[in-house]
């Protein structure tokens, strides 16, 4: 599979030079600018047919992955890649003849993010194992950087700098910080998430700085990071396809659009999908864009599912190129909803009574607007059968969810310690010359 960036060339008749997934995870942004996509996929159907409910995450990972990636990862480098990074699965529960849940919060940190990173840290690890080395700088907030530390802990070859917006750090090892001897180096700035960005761009885009220390990014701008969320979808698709009467839809909680983007790369591998659900909340951000409008950002609003609160989501140069390369055919393909907290609230309640089952926010975004397809296409369970997407453990939100419901959920103990405060290795201002001090001064 070779990638190329969505930004067009300025140059008539120049076409943009095509690298490899190994290159764009290392690179992760086109020097020229846009996001690395893929620029054609390989038909995965033949894998589809004889892998079935019985296949393990890691098993379906070792066989997709040497036949996606040729010449980027051989199946040894695969199966250690696989066994690396994944210890735990995702979890299918089919609730009725309408919905399934996709339960993606089974890893280390209790987030969908576990899965992608997981991997990518697995795959780094490997391009880096004989030659070469790289720093992971990424802009986290909440939970995100707990996520990408525990991924990257430990991993040879790879310095892991986490950039954090004013406030407070939860849930990093100390044991693993740069000057305890691990590789993990956390940073944070005097500024929003948004300064946090704007300097790991500075930073990619500093070609001196870039290569002196190998940068890449762990963000969901990385294709290293995007890619491998495909493969649950895949999975989902395996330990149903034996009951599916009609179509399969996925209903996709969106807010940066990773992993909706990942859904249609799942698509056009050859995954026999119907459609997905762009479930958004009240922010909206590319409803309009989706249904053949321009897209205009807003403002952002504060809802209760505020993974969701995005007003230009980092992905949406890679969702305008597929509007852009089959707008019809796209438009028949993802339906957007959007689904205010009053809904969120009452289907939490209403999952609750009706499956025993608790919903955090994102999923009770997802599941409602599920329904509103249901209800507005008049659709049977004869017609289609849809998956939500579960992203984040309901104990999280766990105060909300009693509020609704009266139930009081246990906190997993991998997740207890995620809550403890921990205090960065340096507090600087949103500068490059001052990240770099920084860095410096550790490593």
């Amino acid at each position: 599979m070779q990638f190329k960036s969505t930004l067009p060339s300025s140059s008539p008749g120049f076409a943009m030079p095509l690298i490899s997934f190994k290159d764009a995870v290392l690179q992760c942004l086109p020097p020229e600018g846009g996001l690395y996509v893929p620029s054609s996929v390989m038909d995965m159907r033949q894998f589809f047919l004889y892998m079935d409910a019985n296949t393990t995450y890691p098993e379906l990972v070792e066989t997709l992955t040497p036949a996606l990636l040729q010449g980027d990862l051989n199946p040894v480098s695969a199966t250690l890649l696989a066994q690396s990074a994944f210890s735990f699965e995702p979890e299918l529960m089919q609730l009725d003849e309408h919905f399934s849940l996709l339960k993606l919060y089974n890893g280390p940190t209790g987030l969908f993010k576990d899965f992608g990173t997981g991997f990518l840290a697995a795959a780094m690890e490997e391009f880096l194992k004989n030659n070469g080395q790289s720093m992971v700088l990424s802009a986290v907030r909440d939970d995100t950087g707990v996520s990408i530390a525990r991924a990257f802990a430990g991993r040879q070859n790879i310095i892991c700098c986490l950039l954090y917006p004013s406030g407070p750090i939860r849930g990093l090892d100390l044991s693993t910080f740069v000057p305890n001897g691990g590789n993990i180096l956390p940073i944070q700035i005097r500024g929003t998430f948004d300064d946090c960005q704007r300097l790991i761009t500075e930073c990619i885009y500093d070609t001196s700085f870039a290569e002196r220390y190998h940068i890449t990014t762990a963000n969901a701008r990385n294709p290293g990071r995007l890619l491998p969320q495909s493969f649950y979808y895949i999975y989902a698709f395996l330990k149903l396809k034996k009951q599916l009467p009609g179509g399969l839809i996925f209903s996709v909680p969106s807010g940066n659009f990773g992993n909706l983007i990942a859904g249609l790369y799942a698509w056009k591998f050859g995954l026999p999908v119907s459609g997905f659900v762009a479930a958004m909340n009240a922010n909206n951000s590319v409803g309009d864009f989706i249904q053949g409008k321009s897209f205009k950002p807003k403002p952002p609003i504060a809802t209760i599912s505020p993974g969701l609160d995005v007003a230009v989501p980092s992905n949406y140069e890679r969702l305008s190129s597929f509007y852009t390369e089959a707008p019809a055919v796209m438009r028949n393909m993802v339906f957007p909803a959007s689904i205010d907290d009053k809904t969120t609230v009452d289907t939490i309640g209403q999952v609750w009574k009706k499956y025993g089952v608790l919903l955090d926010p994102h999923a009770a975004v997802g599941f409602a607007a599920a329904e509103c397809l249901l209800e507005a296409r008049n659709l049977s369970s004869s017609d289609v059968h849809i998956v939500v997407l579960a992203t984040g453990h309901p104990a999280i939100e766990g105060i909300l969810i009693k509020e609704i419901t009266g139930q009081t959920i246990k906190m997993p103990e991998r997740l207890i310690a995620l809550r403890k405060k921990i205090d960065p290795i340096a507090i600087i201002d949103p500068q490059l010359d001052a990240l770099e001090s920084a860095i410096a001064s550790c490593v």
